[in-house]
């Protein structure tokens, strides 16, 4: 399955780096950005990451909650929140549903099968898909004015 601009995303349950379930969905009058990255400590993914963090204040200012979200384990995941910082939540993807259901499994991720692709979607606080971007080349960054210019 692949979502596509317009529709009605179900609500979404992962979990954190404390192993706690999150759902994520309407009603909440914020716009979710859902950031998906291959794998925690890897240098592009820490980047993103980082770049995220050090904007959070913009992103809080435009009433958006950001997720990062990968199919590492949430104790992987807990490691790296803490190793670089992170102001906003990591949410594990570790049985691949998500990643499945928005369409972006990579195949051959250096020779690893079912690493989720670089990719970031902007939900309204209906859960309506109204941004996404889907990076084939891992080692690039997704387009940060755009994020910003769907959340705003």
């Amino acid at each position: 399955m692949s979502y596509q601009i317009g529709d009605e995303i179900p609500s979404i349950t992962l979990q954190d780096t404390d192993g706690n379930y999150v759902t994520i969905e309407a009603g909440t009058g914020k716009k979710t950005v859902l950031l998906f990255f291959p794998l925690a400590f890897s240098g592009v993914c820490t980047e993103e990451m980082c770049t995220v963090r050090d904007n959070m204040k913009i992103y809080e200012s435009l009433k958006a909650q950001v997720y990062g979200i990968s199919i590492d384990s949430f104790f992987c995941l807990k490691v790296f929140k803490k190793a670089i910082n992170l102001n906003f939540n990591l949410l594990s993807d570790f049985n691949k549903i998500l990643s499945t259901n928005f369409g972006v499994l990579n195949n051959d991720h250096f020779g690893m099968i079912g690493v989720a692709k670089r990719s970031v979607f902007i939900l309204d606080s209906d859960m309506k898909l109204v941004h996404s971007e889907i990076l084939e080349d891992a080692g690039n960054l997704p387009n940060f004015e755009k994020i910003k210019k769907a959340v705003s």
